[in-house]
């Protein structure tokens, strides 16, 4: 259990080593230990013949934008058994033991994709750490930093999280699974230096808004003045969370013969794609705000475009915390923000977007370009 020290232990460690990139890893040395000379972009651990539960953990590796593909990226990987244990075999490095037998390396390939065929973790046994799988990345020139995944359907993850927080380390620190037969696939983007401390990274230009590209939707309560749950506070990744989601936000400057075409667009968008889409309009004007009169002018323009499928929403201002809006962290003064979120993860995101032809073209591509291999397939159900 010595695999996760230098994780649970994250904020001494990286007062300690403030220079280094990450702020230090227990263990990560390690993956230099019989480390292959080729390495390819897809590893089958022995948990994959040996383990109860098959486990596929795929995706592609990004640069800080989270959009750029990162190539020729070294991901060590080791985690534990059926029992919660790092158990060796004969052919595991006396070095090495301390990871036990299910580890292994990828590296990525021209367009960033990664594959590991491995058995899901159990949990540590008479311990509250939930299952986890522990990677250490390096990128070229750079030393390596941690990042640790957990399962979102596990148990123990709540209380793991109020303990020592949601890191999101490279990306969303959570991993949730879909089957195709009694395989779990979960399906995980990587994006290079993001919450990573000391990464060696420019200073983000331009305006901001939004949480980051990799890092999860976070589930807030809208008032619903129009659309399918209308008269609900309905949350939108909660309900909508396994496919595609698009939450379109207007604060303070609204302009709407703009709003109106791209509510249009939006609609007709979730009318092709059915169940696959679900999209939002997310009004957080705070001048002059009156709830029965956002509910009702929002009403008005749902009926007079003719809506069918996008949901019109408003909460008092981005920055409420009731509603948990907030969490989204939307730039109030901008024109618009765009989230784009794949089961529950946001998988791309745009800021003072026109509405026109071309950027109607570009959030469809985005759509068809994001789904992933596995974008048909179910959840576990879950008690």
């Amino acid at each position: 259990m010595t695999s996760c020290i230098g994780q649970t232990n994250q904020q001494s460690n990286e007062i300690k080593q403030t220079q280094e990139v990450g702020g230090g890893c227990e263990g990560c040395e390690l993956m230099y230990v019989g480390m292959p000379k080729n390495i390819s972009s897809e590893h089958t651990s022995i948990g994959w013949k040996e383990g109860k539960q098959k486990l596929i953990l795929t995706g592609k590796v990004f640069l800080l934008d989270g959009k750029t593909p990162a190539s020729d990226v070294i991901i060590y990987y080791w985690h534990t058994d059926d029992k919660g244990l790092y158990s060796s075999n004969n052919e595991t490095l006396k070095q090495a033991k301390e990871h036990g037998k299910l580890r292994g390396w990828v590296k990525s390939d021209k367009e960033g994709n990664y594959t590991i065929k491995t058995s899901r973790p159990a949990a540590y046994p008479n311990d509250n750490i939930p299952q986890h799988i522990h990677l250490s990345i390096k990128e070229p020139n750079i030393n390596e930093y941690y990042a640790d995944l957990y399962f979102d359907d596990d148990p123990l993850y709540l209380n793991h999280k109020k303990k020592y927080g949601k890191l999101d380390r490279a990306g969303t620190e959570l991993l949730r699974v879909v089957l195709d037969g009694n395989i779990q696939i979960a399906e995980h983007n990587i994006v290079l230096g993001l919450n990573i401390p000391n990464y060696p990274s420019k200073t983000k230009t331009g305006i901001q808004s939004g949480l980051n590209i990799g890092e999860d939707q976070p589930s807030f309560m809208p008032f619903h003045a129009f659309g399918p749950d209308k008269g609900t506070r309905t949350c939108p990744v909660c309900k909508y969370g396994r496919y595609h989601g698009i939450v379109y936000f207007v604060g303070d400057n609204p302009n709407w013969p703009d709003i109106k075409k791209w509510l249009k667009q939006l609609d007709n968008e979730s009318i092709s794609r059915e169940k696959y889409l679900k999209a939002y309009f997310v009004y957080g004007n705070s001048k002059k705000y009156n709830k029965l009169a956002r509910q009702t002018e929002l009403e008005k323009i749902g009926n007079e475009l003719g809506l069918q499928k996008i949901a019109l929403t408003f909460v008092p201002s981005f920055s409420d915390t009731e509603s948990e809006v907030y969490l989204n962290k939307i730039n109030a003064s901008v024109d618009n923000t765009f989230i784009i979120y794949r089961h529950r993860t946001i998988v791309d995101k745009y800021v003072n977007l026109k509405p026109t032809e071309q950027n109607f073209k570009l959030i469809a591509e985005i759509l068809d370009k994001t789904k992933g291999n596995y974008f048909d397939l179910n959840e576990p159900k879950h008690e």
